[in-house]
C-alpha cells in the first residue's frame, strides 16, 4: 500500500507538469495553464472594480421592467410634482433664483443615477444645506446688496463686503458645489466613508430636528408676506422672530390666507385623503401640483403681485443653462462652509439610504456614496447647481409609493426637463407664499422628531444630554455650530461610555446553577466564604481604578489594611471570611498592559492573604489568551491561587472543593 501510494504521487506529480491529473480511475482532467488563470484573475478584478464604481451595471440587468417600472413611473411623477415647489423653495432659502432648484433635479441626479448605491434616495436640493449656503451667498455675492435694497433694511448677521468684489449669487453656489466635490472626493480617497458609523442615531435625530426648525423659521417671512431683509448667521431663529413680531403690523393678510389654505389642504390630504385614495388607486393625488396650478390661476386673474403686493417667483428662463467654469477664486472663502455642507449632506443621505436599504434588502457602500455625491457636484457646478443632498420628504414619499430604483429619478428628470424647456414662464406668477406653505408641511416629519427626546432620555441620560445639547445649539445658534457641538458631545459621550463599566455582585438562585445580580433579584442565596464579582466592559487604564474600587466595595475588602495587618503579625480577617473570589470576565472585551499589571498585583495581594482568585472566561472569548499570558501556563499563576474556568458554576464547585479540602487539612 505504501509503495502504491508513492507511485501514485510520483505519477500524479509527473503528469501534473504536463497540465493533467489522473485520478484512481485513470480519467484525465485538464487544468488551465497558470498564465491563463492569472489573466482570468486580472479580468475578474477589473470587472469587480468596474461594478463597484458603477453600481448600475450590477442592479440594472436584474431590474424587472414588467414588475417594477410601473411603480417607478408613478413614484417618478409624484417626485416631480414635489420637486418643483420644494426645489424652487430651497433655492430661495439660499437666496438663489428659483429655477436653480429645478437644475438640481436634473444634472447632478443623472450622474448619481450611474454611481449611487442608494436606490430610494431622492437627490437634489436640501433645505439645511441651503441655509448654510445662504450665508456665503449673501456675504460674497451681489444678493446681499440687492435684497437689502429691496427690503429697505440692513443685512443682519453679515459683515459688509466690497461691492467691487461681489459676484453673482449663482457663481457663489457653483463655487461651493465645486468645493464640496473636492472635500467629498478627498474623503473618498482616504476611504473614510465608514466614519458615519461613529454617528449615533441620537446625534442624527438631533441634527435634523434642529435643522427642521431652522428651515421652518426661514419660511416665516414668506408665510406672513413680510418685507423683511434676510437674516443669516448666529442666533438666526431668535432674531428672525424678533423681527417678525417687531413688524407684525406689516403682514400681508392675503399671503397669510394663501399660505394657511395651502397648509390646511396638504394636512388634510396627507392625514386623511391619502389613505382613502390608496385603497382603490396606486396613484396619489398630486396635491402640490394642484395647489401650484390653482395659485397661478388665481394670481394671474386677480393680479396678486400688482394689486395685493404678493411676492411671486418672477422671471423664469427657458432652456438649459450654458456650462460655465466656476470662479476658482471663491474656493478659499467657501471652504469652511463646504465642510459643514458635506457633513449635513452626507449624514442625511446615508441615514435615509440605510433606512431604505434595510427595508428593501440591499447594501449601501458608504465610500461609493462619497464618490457619487462628489462626482455629481463636479458635474453640477458647471450648470449653476448647488451642492447635492438627499431630500427627506421626497425620499419618504418614494418609499411610501413603492418605488424600486433610481429609474424613478430618471422619470422625474424627464418631467423637470419638460418644465424647463416649455412650462417655465408659466411659473412666474406663482405666489411664493404657496411654496412656503408646501415646504412647511414637508417639514412635519422632522419637526415631530422632537418627541423622540423622551425616549432618548429614558434610554440613557447621556443620550438625552447629547440630543438636547445638539438640538438647542442648532436652534439657538446655527446649524454649522450645532454640528460641531454635536460631534464634540458625541466623542465626549463615547469617551465616557468607554471609561464606564458595569460591575455587580452575584449570588446563587437556590437549587440552580444560575447566578444573578443581587441588586435586581430577590431571594438569592449567598455562598459561604465565596464572593462572586462580575465585570462588563473594557479593562484599561481608565477603568481599572473603578474596577478595583467596586471590587472592594462589593466584597467588603480593603487590601491595604489587611496587608498591613498581616505584616504586623496579626491574622487577616479576610482569609477567614472570603476564601475564594470569583471574578466573572465573560463580558470582558479588552484589557491593556496597565490593567494586566494591576490585575497581577491584585492577585498576588489576595494570594498573600490566602484568598484564591478564580477567573471566569468563556473558551471563545479573545481575551482568554491575554489572561493566560500574564497569569501563567494552563491558567495558573506562580502562587497557584488563580485559575481560569469557562463558567461561574464550575468555579464555584471548585472553590467549594478547595475550601472543604483546606478544612480537612486544618483538622488533621
Amino acid at each position: 500500500m505504501i509503495e502504491e501510494s508513492v507511485e501514485l504521487q510520483t505519477v500524479s506529480g509527473a503528469v501534473a507538469l504536463n497540465g493533467t491529473y489522473k485520478n484512481f480511475t485513470e480519467e484525465a482532467i485538464e487544468l488551465p495553464p497558470a498564465r491563463e488563470v492569472a489573466n482570468e484573475d486580472r479580468v475578474g478584478d477589473k470587472h469587480r472594480w468596474f461594478k463597484s464604481v458603477f453600481p448600475i451595471v450590477e442592479w440594472l440587468p436584474e431590474y424587472s421592467w414588467g414588475k417594477d417600472f410601473l411603480a417607478d413611473l408613478i413614484a417618478g411623477c409624484t417626485l416631480a410634482t414635489m420637486h418643483i415647489p420644494l426645489g424652487m423653495g430651497y433655492a430661495l432659502i439660499a437666496f438663489l433664483p428659483p429655477f436653480v432648484g429645478l437644475y438640481m433635479g436634473i444634472f447632478p441626479v443623472l450622474v448619481y443615477f450611474l454611481l449611487g448605491t442608494a436606490r430610494h434616495n431622492s437627490m437634489g436640493a436640501f433645505a439645511a444645506v441651503c441655509i448654510v449656503l445662504g450665508k456665503s451667498v449673501v456675504t460674497l455675492s451681489s444678493a446681499g446688496s440687492d435684497i437689502t435694497a429691496a427690503g429697505n433694511g440692513t443685512l443682519e448677521g453679515v459683515t459688509s463686503t466690497d461691492t467691487a468684489n461681489v459676484v453673482d449669487p449663482i457663481g457663489v453656489a457653483a463655487a461651493m458645489c465645486l468645493a464640496c466635490a473636492f472635500v467629498e472626493l478627498i474623503v473618498y480617497s482616504c476611504r473614510l466613508g465608514m466614519v458615519c458609523h461613529l454617528l449615533s442615531d441620537t446625534l442624527i435625530s438631533a441634527i435634523f430636528t434642529g435643522a427642521g426648525y431652522q428651515v421652518l423659521t426661514s419660511q416665516m417671512r414668506d408665510l406672513l408676506g413680510l418685507p423683511l431683509p434676510p437674516i443669516v448667521g448666529s442666533c438666526r431663529l431668535f432674531r428672525t422672530y424678533v423681527a417678525v413680531f417687531s413688524n407684525i403690523d406689516q403682514v400681508n393678510l392675503v399671503a397669510i390666507l394663501f399660505s394657511g389654505v395651502t397648509i390646511m389642504v396638504q394636512l388634510i390630504n396627507n392625514d386623511y385623503l391619502k389613505s382613502k385614495v390608496a385603497k382603490f388607486s396606486r396613484v396619489p393625488i398630486p396635491m402640490e401640483l394642484l395647489l401650484m396650478i390653482s395659485g397661478i390661476i388665481v394670481s394671474r386673474h386677480f393680479r396678486l403681485h400688482d394689486d395685493y403686493g404678493i411676492k411671486t417667483l418672477g422671471p423664469f428662463p427657458t432652456g438649459f443653462p450654458t456650462p460655465v467654469m466656476p470662479n476658482l477664486n471663491l474656493l478659499q472663502p467657501v471652504l469652511g462652509s463646504a465642510f459643514m455642507i458635506v457633513a449635513v449632506a452626507y449624514i442625511m443621505s446615508v441615514s435615509k439610504a440605510l433606512s431604505a436599504a434595510k427595508a428593501n434588502n440591499y447594501r449601501i457602500d458608504f465610500n461609493q456614496e462619497l464618490l457619487a455625491m462628489g462626482t455629481s457636484n463636479i458635474f453640477g457646478c458647471f450648470f449653476s447647481c448647488l451642492p447635492i443632498a438627499c431630500c427627506p420628504a421626497r425620499t419618504t414619499a418614494m418609499q411610501a409609493l413603492g418605488g424600486r430604483s433610481q429609474i424613478a429619478a430618471i422619470v422625474c428628470c424627464g418631467i423637470l426637463i419638460t418644465v424647463l424647456l416649455w412650462i417655465g414662464p408659466v411659473l412666474e406668477s406663482l405666489p411664493v407664499c404657496i411654496i412656503a406653505g408646501i415646504i412647511a408641511v414637508s417639514l412635519k416629519g422632522l419637526l415631530l422628531q422632537v418627541t423622540q427626546y423622551v425616549g432618548f432620555w429614558r434610554r440613557s441620560y447621556l443620550d438625552g444630554i447629547l440630543w438636547m445639547g445638539t438640538f438647542v445649539t442648532i436652534v439657538l445658534v446655527s446649524i454649522d455650530v450645532g454640528i460641531v457641538v454635536g460631534l464634540g458631545l458625541s466623542f465626549l459621550y463615547t469617551a465616557i461610555r468607554w471609561t464606564q463599566s458595569y460591575t455587580s455582585q452575584l449570588e446563587n438562585i437556590p437549587n440552580t446553577d444560575l447566578y444573578v445580580d443581587v441588586r435586581s433579584h430577590k431571594g438569592t442565596a449567598d455562598i459561604p466564604r465565596i464572593k462572586i464579582f462580575r465585570f462588563c466592559g473594557s479593562l484599561n487604564f481608565l477603568t481599572i481604578v473603578n474596577f478595583r474600587r467596586n471590587l472592594y466595595r462589593a466584597t467588603n475588602m480593603d487590601l491595604s489594611t489587611e496587608t498591613n495587618r498581616l505584616r504586623s503579625g496579626a491574622e487577616s480577617k479576610l482569609g477567614l471570611l472570603n476564601r475564594v473570589l470569583v471574578i466573572d470576565f465573560t463580558a470582558l472585551n479588552d484589557i491593556d498592559s496597565m490593567a494586566e499589571s494591576t490585575m497581577n498585583t491584585l492577585i498576588n495581594q489576595l494570594g498573600t492573604l490566602s484568598i484564591g482568585v478564580f477567573l471566569v472566561v468563556k473558551a471563545d472569548n479573545p481575551m482568554l489568551d491575554k489572561l493566560r499570558s500574564f497569569l501563567g501556563d494552563v491558567g495558573t499563576n506562580k502562587s497557584g491561587f488563580c485559575q481560569i474556568f469557562p463558567a461561574i458554576h464550575d468555579a464555584v464547585l471548585q472553590a467549594r472543593n478547595n475550601i472543604f479540602q483546606n478544612g480537612i487539612e486544618r483538622l488533621l
